[in-house]
């Protein structure tokens, strides 16, 4: 698994959000479209493309995208 493929499934989860926003330093709390849903999304696309589970308290302690990678590359 690598992250600029993550960061690829990661952005797909976002409609308006410029692909230039997402880098692995990027953190996605802050970014205007982040909601509750979207979490949620992002939850389901880590099951279906990387077999993992992951839960919301994962999901809060994560700052930056490649914290969340690598909780995700840990349960790999």
């Amino acid at each position: 698994m690598e992250i600029k493929e993550f960061i690829q499934h990661f952005a797909e989860q976002f409609d308006d959000t410029d692909i230039s926003e997402f880098k692995p330093e990027t953190v996605f709390h802050e970014l205007d479209e982040y909601s509750s849903l979207i979490a949620l999304t992002i939850i389901g696309m880590v099951d279906d493309e990387y077999n993992v589970t992951i839960g919301a308290e994962e999901m809060s302690s994560a700052v930056t995208i490649e914290d969340l990678f690598n909780i995700v590359k840990s349960k790999i």
